[in-house]
């Protein structure tokens, strides 16, 4: 089961009931926190969830919409007495920009762990999933972040006792790991049926509409994107500024072939995203408008 929820929605600036970016995702006792920008602690608290299991932070890029809520979530979390280390991900230069915004919280009781991104796409195994970042095009660098959570096949009790497989060992192989016990190597394929669906949310946003953005996404269960105008007289604005459409979010879910699409990010200027909706389902209808605090439970689909 993954829980995930909208925190922030708007861009640019927070609005009165919209606050700045970012997204949480909890996950077997762990937290993903995908940018924080200004009031995202707030939202943390509203939602009722904790900020203290957050133990990675993936920042899309160094616009302040973005960043400007980490120096205080980062302050509340240690005076919250945090020791574990934090895992802080994000473009070349992160670290840097964050530790001059340390400046006004000092002495922090946990460290914080860097990964600065380089290439085009980066795959890191993190707490029982895995992350995948994926350049997109802005003014500045810029990732966007697809969370999967994999599910190996089945296992088949009758196969492990046929080969008399000490049982000793069926958690391990369970998990995917090999087994030497008593002179003997168990393999996981030994025991484990085909691989299972498991789940995946794909967070893009600050960019244009890219091929590389619909491969990341592809399959995606949530797909979180950009949609910083719904009125096409503003098509020109998105492009010059490098942000996008709803109606050009709505053909990227499309060609992903995702299961659902919260749009996000809005423009200050945007203030009812509900009226360009029509528009945008008849391109995907699946097709959803973001909103703070949203939330949605992602669940494994039931075996037959």
């Amino acid at each position: 089961m993954l829980d995930v929820c909208l925190l922030g929605t708007s861009g640019m600036m927070p609005m009165p009931g919209r606050a700045l970016t970012a997204l949480m995702t909890r996950y077997n006792g762990s937290s993903l926190l995908i940018d924080c920008g200004e009031g995202t602690q707030v939202r943390i608290r509203e939602r009722g969830w904790s900020m203290h299991d957050i133990d990675v932070i993936c920042i899309t890029h160094v616009h302040g919409d973005h960043i400007s809520g980490l120096p205080g979530l980062l302050l509340s979390m240690g005076n919250a007495e945090r020791k574990e280390p934090l895992h802080l991900i994000g473009p070349r230069g992160v670290r840097k920009v964050v530790e001059s915004l340390l400046i006004i919280a000092p002495g922090l009781p946990f460290d914080i762990q860097y990964t600065e991104l380089t290439e085009k796409r980066h795959s890191l195994t993190l707490n029982g999933y895995e992350l995948q970042a994926f350049r997109v095009k802005h003014t500045v660098t810029c990732y966007g972040y697809s969370q999967l959570i994999h599910r190996a096949g089945r296992f088949d009790v009758e196969r492990a006792k046929q080969q008399q497989i000490p049982i000793r060992a069926w958690n391990r192989l369970q998990k995917g790991e090999d087994v030497e016990l008593d002179g003997h190597i168990y393999t996981p394929d030994m025991v484990l049926g085909p691989t299972r669906k498991g789940l995946k949310v794909t967070y893009c946003t600050d960019t244009r509409p890219i091929p590389d953005i619909a491969e990341n996404a592809v399959g995606a269960d949530l797909f979180i994107c950009e949609g910083m105008y719904g009125d096409s007289q503003m098509k020109g604005k998105a492009c010059e500024n490098q942000h996008m459409m709803f109606q050009e979010a709505a053909m990227l879910a499309k060609k992903a072939g995702v299961s659902e699409l919260w749009l996000t990010h809005y423009s200050p200027s945007l203030i009812r995203p509900e009226e360009y909706m029509d528009e945008v389902r008849e391109i995907f209808p699946a097709a959803k408008p973001g909103k703070d605090r949203k939330t949605k439970v992602l669940e494994f689909e039931q075996d037959d």
